[in-house]
């Protein structure tokens, strides 16, 4: 078998690394590009469309902020069908972004079986309107396939193990567009909900050779990200804010504006328990789960559009018309995307939550900024880490998630929301668990650990590659 110490080994491996990375960013790209170009033709062209036909006929019907009064009821609805019949038929489910990565640091690989409806799935309610981000199913996917290449390039030495790690780092940073995120998340195993209810996070750092390595997929998957944006558009990521005012008066709204964002963060906690109750009760009814997501989804899309979605575009969009949607409006929109997110995903729309309640915080910290008068991006930044770090219990990724979203000046004020978020106790009943392992995932490790020594010193290899 060939040894990795060899330095044709070595090369091929770090070009394997750099190439693993570009192809994560492209396909975090083409995913966006692909969201984007449905989303504008189910909720841009075809319901002008439609609102033109019925001009004529039903004039009273081509209005809402679609074009078209009814259209959000019909294509939610329309879509938890397909939704619902889909995973009926396929059991094709996204994971949790905190399970995904749980499973990559512990096993060092992630399942590819079904790559290609998983996909399908964790683009449809995207399509759809659903508020979900798309960072679950996406890195799921990406982690799959850089599991199915390492298993074909493994005969080249046990560092081709790796590429599942890096292929989820690689996916993280162009996702987020968040380098430090991205690295330190799949190596921490987690994004929320840590072990005992702490808010720290056992993160072992690599050896200086590793750090490089995955410094070098991080710079491909970054380059090919914003290279293919650049030419072909689409891939926004996480906003960016500039011309942040941090004075007396900002400094003094830090604590008010970091516990208005954990409300948003007790909403989507309130909800998740909630809604999951509610999905317990209805069983493995697939389709009535999800036609229900849709009609709650459209009708929270009718009164209030922006709780539809994913919220990337519509942070970019609330940039510029934030002044004239009103405190009241932009405050009730954030609490009610909060609590709308984990409903969808418990209703079998199944997706992230980091976008969404990103847009959240951001939407409430603009409506504080109009209660108060404080400079509008220092506001968004309290209220967006405290709702951050409400949902996630760790402050020290929340800060590395959002660092690159406001200015210099903002980080201790990013630390110091997302540490108040951290900090403030939940309540048993809806404090998140740490991810928890399936059966058939338990007996594999078993059988591992009587395994014969060929298995054994194949286990050993995955484990030490994560490391």
């Amino acid at each position: 078998m060939p040894s990795f110490a060899k330095p044709i080994n070595r090369v091929l491996f770090l070009a394997c690394v750099i190439v693993t990375g570009a192809l994560a960013g492209a396909f975090v790209w083409a995913f966006f590009f692909l969201m984007d170009k449905g989303i504008e033709f189910f909720w841009a062209t075809l319901p002008a469309l439609i609102g033109q036909a019925a001009d004529a006929y039903l004039p009273g019907l081509a209005e809402g902020p679609f074009g078209f009064l009814p259209y959000p009821l019909i294509v939610c609805i329309g879509g938890g069908l397909l939704i619902g019949y889909f995973d009926k038929k396929t059991g094709a489910r996204p994971e949790e972004l905190t399970k995904v990565m749980a499973k990559v640091k512990q096993d060092g690989r992630y399942s590819y079986e079904g790559i290609g409806k998983l996909s399908l799935a964790a683009l449809l309610p995207l399509l759809f309107g659903g508020s979900i981000g798309p960072e679950a199913g996406l890195t799921g996917v990406i982690a799959g396939l850089c599991t199915w290449v390492g298993d074909r390039m493994r005969r080249f030495g046990a560092d081709f193990r790796a590429l599942t790690t890096i292929g989820t780092q690689a996916a993280l940073t162009a996702l987020f567009t968040a380098p430090l995120y991205g690295f330190v998340a799949p190596l921490a195993g987690t994004a929320d909900a840590p072990k005992d209810g702490e808010s720290g996070v056992d993160i072992k750092l690599p050896r200086a050779q590793k750090t490089f390595v995955y410094l070098c997929a991080i710079a491909g998957a970054l380059a090919a990200f914003l290279l293919l944006g650049d030419v072909f558009g689409g891939g926004m990521g996480l906003p960016r804010f500039t011309g942040m005012e941090v004075g007396a008066l900002e400094a003094a709204l830090v604590i008010p504006a970091a516990l208005l964002g954990c409300a948003a963060g007790w909403a989507f906690h309130v909800s998740t328990w909630a809604s999951g109750k509610l999905a317990s009760r209805m069983g493995e009814r697939s389709v009535a789960k999800a036609v229900l997501g849709g009609v709650v989804l459209a009708v929270c899309g009718m009164a209030m559009p922006y709780t539809m979605f994913a919220g990337e575009a519509q942070t970019h969009l609330l940039m510029d018309s934030y002044l004239a949607i009103g405190a009241g409006a932009l405050i009730a929109t954030g609490l009610v995307k909060a609590a709308l997110t984990p409903f969808c995903i418990q209703m079998g729309w199944r997706g992230g939550h980091f976008f969404p309640l990103i847009f959240s915080g951001v939407s409430m910290g603009y409506g504080f900024s109009l209660l108060t008068g404080a400079d509008p991006v220092s506001c968004v930044a309290a209220c967006t880490a405290g709702c951050m770090g409400a949902v996630m219990r760790q402050p020290v990724m929340t800060a590395l998630l959002l660092i690159m979203c406001f200015p210099v000046k903002g980080v201790v004020v990013t630390i110091a929301a997302a540490a108040i978020g951290a900090a403030i106790p939940l309540p048993k009943a809806i404090a998140p668990t740490k991810p928890q392992r399936s059966a058939q995932e338990k007996g594999n490790t078993q059988a591992g650990e009587s395994a014969p020594a060929p298995e054994k010193r194949a286990l050993r290899e995955t484990k030490e590659a994560g490391e």
